[in-house]
């Protein structure tokens, strides 16, 4: 199994390789240069089955040789022991045809788990086979940094170094961050928004010689190994409500793009999907670029839903890649103009094939309270603002197929906005009940990465 860069001007790696090196030295995202295919039986075959073992079939075909059978199912089962729920990611109906796909059963209460702890595992093996140190960078709107810090956490073979826009994320997501203890965990404050973090790393990653000199790692939705476990989730709940007997829609809350990629690779892997919906809050980038073909940058506006407050979706250039008919060139060249230009206008077949692909939509702050109330009203289920995002635009595009909205987090994540729309403040889970007692340990700094760049090379272990 082999993976190529979405710019087309860096070596060919296999699974294990690019997994460790997560961004492409030409700057581009690695994807793999063929899908593997399931079958309509192997695909019915999953019903029913363990969340492991639709794991383990769903990702063996990507992972060539880097891992045995045992290899990888004994990474799975780690990984995923320590979810809040036996089905992991458990379907719960909400409406007519409408259905919720919770996301938030795992150790940090947010989707990002669901990768974030395999690949905790997957690094652990790799690592201590290769007899490596790395040190892993990572950006976050607020979910990813937790996850990455739960699970890298007290490993021996790991630094990592998460970088945050200060005052951008929630008390909960903070905190999660900023009260582990472990020596080999750095929470990192920017003076800046999520765009300028991510920015930051991706600049340590073209700084070749501070990469090579730190061993330069990377876990952020641009390492292809989170997009591949977040397939699973698709296969799971889909096989839940029929499939392959009846295609399934699915409404994904999403600034990254990451998310809703991995539902394309599920596609593109047999499963019939019959729609994909983008759902963005007010930072709309992603709908506005649907909508019109120009993808412009416009700031980004702080919100009640912090971990969509993005406007440069990194995963987006995986599905340019594809709309561009694998054109490297002509990639590097729509994502140097966002770089330096701000954005660019999509040709109109890209655009024509990421309509055929994906639909879009949007939500307000007013209309993500209103969809937090009128659920809790209706359902007595308490969502979070993201996943209100998401329910809100699912509405908008239900048909004939099942619609599964994706619930990326746990209310308790997000206690305020969940408060303001229905006067309940909800708890967060007994075993995080002391989370705002715990003693934070956190480093501000401004948005300048040969600040950032030496501070890591200071703190990281030798």
């Amino acid at each position: 199994m082999r993976y190529i860069s979405t710019r087309g001007a860096a070596p060919e790696l296999g699974f294990e390789e690019a997994m460790l090196t997560a961004l492409a030295r030409d700057g581009g995202l690695y994807v793999p240069a063929e899908v593997p295919q399931l079958s309509a039986e192997e695909i019915a075959a999953l019903a029913g089955r363990a969340y492991e073992e639709i794991a383990f079939r769903v990702m063996r075909p990507f992972i060539g040789e880097a891992f045995s059978d045992a290899e990888l199912e004994g990474a799975i089962a780690r990984a995923y022991a320590g979810f809040g729920h036996a089905a992991r990611a458990p379907v719960k109906q909400i409406g007519a045809n409408h259905f919720l796909l919770e996301l938030f059963h795992g150790p940090t209460l947010a989707f990002k788990d669901f990768a974030m702890q395999l690949i905790g595992q997957l690094f652990q093996l790799a690592l201590s086979r290769r007899g490596e140190r790395v040190t892993i960078v990572g950006a976050t709107s607020g979910d990813t940094g937790s996850a990455a810090i739960e699970a890298f956490r007290g490993l021996d073979a790991v630094d990592v170094f998460i970088l945050f826009p200060e005052g951008r994320v929630s008390e909960v997501q903070r905190r999660q961050m900023t009260t582990p203890d472990d020596g080999n965990v750095h929470a990192i404050a920017v003076k800046g928004d999520f765009d300028d973090c991510q920015a930051l790393v991706k600049a340590m990653f073209n700084d070749h010689a501070f990469r090579d000199r730190v061993h330069l790692a990377g876990v952020n939705s641009i390492n292809w190994a989170r997009v591949l476990a977040q397939v699973v989730y698709y296969f799971a709940s889909a096989t839940a409500l029929g499939a392959p007997h009846r295609p399934v829609s699915f409404t994904v809350p999403t600034g990254n793009f990451g998310d809703i990629y991995a539902g394309h690779i599920a596609r593109r892997m047999g499963l019939e999907v019959e729609r994909l919906v983008i759902a963005t809050n007010q930072n709309d980038i992603l709908h506005r670029t649907l909508a019109t073909g120009a993808h412009v940058k416009e700031g980004v506006r702080p919100s009640i839903s912090p971990s969509m407050d993005i406007q440069v979706s990194s995963n987006f250039e995986r599905a340019l890649f594809e709309a561009l008919g694998g054109e490297g060139r002509a990639v590097a060249q729509l994502m140097a103009e966002l770089a330096e230009q701000g954005g660019f206008t999509l040709p109109q077949g890209a655009l024509e094939w990421l309509r055929a692909h994906f639909a879009s939509g949007r939500a307000s702050e007013e209309e993500t309270l209103d969809t937090i109330a009128r659920v809790f009203r209706t359902t007595g289920e308490v969502i979070c603002p993201h996943t209100a995002v998401g329910v809100k635009v699912a509405e908008e595009h239900l048909g004939r197929a099942p619609m599964v909205t994706l619930a990326t987090a746990h209310p308790a994540k997000f206690p305020d906005a969940v408060e303001r729309a229905t006067g309940l403040r909800p708890p967060l889970p007994k075993r995080m009940a002391d989370l705002y007692d715990r003693p934070e340990r956190v480093t501000v700094i401004a948005n300048d990465l040969a600040a950032i760049e030496k501070l890591i090379e200071e703190r990281r272990a030798r």
